[in-house]
């Protein structure tokens, strides 16, 4: 029997990327999917036709998780569709690198919306609807460890994510409701290719630093998402498992 039959997942910023790919492995293993999108409704509209065409459930469901009354109607929409609520990725992300003399206040506050108050507004909204044997699965990542430089608004915002789980998991533990937070290191994702990453002397020095010589691809987070969705991850919460091929 597929581990997360009869379940619903809510997965923020799954029009591609990480998110995307956590998504459909959620839906192989029989999980109803709610893909949320701020921008990309075609990017969104593309996972749930990949996921129906493999025989599973899924709908688009637009808006923005830094906004409380959107985080609101996204969880609406999920319940609407579904039913219910099981699992919640809180994936969606902004990343921006700037040296310390060129950090604005704009470049702070985009970054902190999504990443941390995003999180926030979305765990709050749902939790009300999340059950006994719930997962929120918070998407951090590996510069809370390497601390790279001209990251210091990106990395504190991961920093606050981490700390936020150990919180939550604590607030939420005697609901029987595990949060828990996976911090990847530089996975393959269009925003890489955006950024002009992929093929880069960058890349290929964060491909030097990590022991499995090789940047990690979207499946390599899903997989892990899946678990800790999973009753197999029963006795797990509060927990920060990196994900970086070995990079510290």
């Amino acid at each position: 029997m597929s581990k997360l039959a009869g379940k619903v997942a809510l997965v923020t910023g799954a029009s591609k990327g990480i998110g995307a790919a956590i998504a459909k492995a959620l839906a192989a293993e029989g999980a109803s999917v709610v893909v949320n999108y701020a921008s990309s409704q075609a990017g969104a509209q593309a996972v749930v036709q990949e996921i129906a065409a493999a025989k599973g459930k899924a709908v688009a469901v637009g808006g923005d998780v830094s906004k409380a009354a959107d985080a609101k109607a996204i969880v609406a929409a999920a319940l609407s569709a579904f039913g219910r609520l099981d699992i919640l990725v809180n994936n969606s992300g902004v990343y921006e690198f700037a040296p310390l003399a060129e950090i604005t206040e704009e470049h702070y506050h985009k970054q902190f919306n999504v990443n941390v108050l995003g999180l926030l507004l979305m765990t709050q909204a749902a939790s009300p609807h999340l059950g006994e044997g719930a997962s929120v699965i918070n998407i951090s990542s590996v510069v809370t460890r390497i601390t790279p430089p001209e990251s210091a608004v990106y990395s504190g915002t991961k920093g606050a994510v981490d700390a936020i789980t150990g919180v939550l998991a604590r607030e939420l533990g005697p609901r029987k409701i595990r949060v828990n937070a996976i911090n990847p290191g530089m996975v393959h994702t269009e925003g890489v290719e955006s950024a002009g990453i992929a093929g880069s002397d960058f890349e290929a020095m964060a491909i030097a630093q990590t022991p499995l010589g090789r940047i990690g691809q979207p499946r390599d987070i899903a997989t892990i998402a899946t678990f800790l969705a999973s009753d197999d991850a029963g006795w797990m919460t509060g927990e920060i498992l990196v994900a970086s091929g070995g990079m510290r």
